[in-house]
């Protein structure tokens, strides 16, 4: 006879997003959790903006151990939150909120992310490295910081809104020590042939408009450069191929997911992400070997 307290209660986290029907992180996070047998449940819940203050206090009634953010959260979060850490301050953006007590911290893991996908999983190393990114949104802030800290010689912010664009490269001539610049995008943009590093942080290209790519000139991509999405879903966008056709080296998503989502999953359970079964399950999700 078992007569231990029994304890039916799961504990919630998840993602706030519109849209968010296609966000794959569900996949990653209830595998960690299956794998270290914790009674964890990972919820993908549609938020329309006007919406956020009130899931954020839904959030605090459920007493939810945390949150994801995702288009279009990211930045007006911010102004619901007990605090923001240092970073993400910086970035101007959270993507990920955990609790202490009864306290909601924002943070950020996507650059983080990101960088540890480009280091780790395309060997590259961004030092000195002229970097051009596509968009200027909550992706864009965390990534451009990260590069930027991390000792990168020059970025690039090409975006259609002049306002969020030039804010972003003030941001990172105020904040840090690189040399940044915003470029208009109107038009097809060339990509600068001094560039070593292109990465789309927008949401072009992301399930279902998986057809869809950036308006930009793919022969103007250097043999040779890396040329990285940040969408998961699916993980060799439009865009990739554009780019791998023109002899680029590429760097999908599904790495930059997997490492963010390692960050959250320590910040909520106090114990070490299972990387290794997390990225297997996302590559089973999207068939890729």
């Amino acid at each position: 006879m078992n007569l231990s307290k029994p304890n039916y209660k799961a504990e919630l986290v998840g993602v706030f997003g519109h849209p968010v029907e296609e966000n794959p992180t569900i996949i990653m996070q209830e595998a960690a959790f299956r794998t270290l047998n914790l009674n964890w449940r990972y919820l993908t819940i549609e938020v329309y903006p006007d919406d956020l203050k009130d899931a954020i206090q839904g959030l605090r009634a459920f007493n939810m151990q945390g949150i994801n953010l995702t288009i279009p959260h990211k930045v007006e979060v911010l102004k619901y939150l007990d605090e923001v850490t240092p970073d993400a301050q910086l970035m101007g953006a959270v993507n990920t909120v955990y609790r202490e007590g009864k306290r909601l911290i924002g943070t950020n893991t996507d650059g983080k992310g990101f960088l540890t996908s480009l280091i780790h999983d395309a060997k590259v190393d961004p030092r000195g490295k002229n970097v051009v990114i596509l968009g200027a949104g909550g992706a864009a802030r965390a990534i451009s910081v990260e590069l930027a800290l991390a000792g990168t010689n020059k970025i690039t912010i090409i975006n259609r809104s002049p306002s969020r664009g030039e804010e972003l490269a003030n941001l990172l001539r105020a904040k840090t020590k690189v040399e940044s610049y915003y470029v208009p995008w109107n038009g097809t943009y060339r990509i600068p042939p001094e560039t070593d590093i292109l990465v789309n942080t927008t949401s072009i290209g992301l399930f279902p408009y998986t057809e869809q790519k950036p308006d930009i000139s793919y022969d103007s991509i250097l043999k040779g450069s890396i040329v990285c999405d940040v969408i998961p879903n699916p993980p060799q966008t439009q865009f990739l191929k554009e780019a791998q056709s023109q002899g680029a080296k590429t760097l999908d998503g599904l790495g930059m997911l997997v490492y963010q989502g390692a960050i959250g999953f320590k910040l909520w359970t106090g114990k070490d992400a299972p990387i290794s079964i997390m990225k297997q399950a996302l590559k089973k999700e999207f068939g890729v070997e």
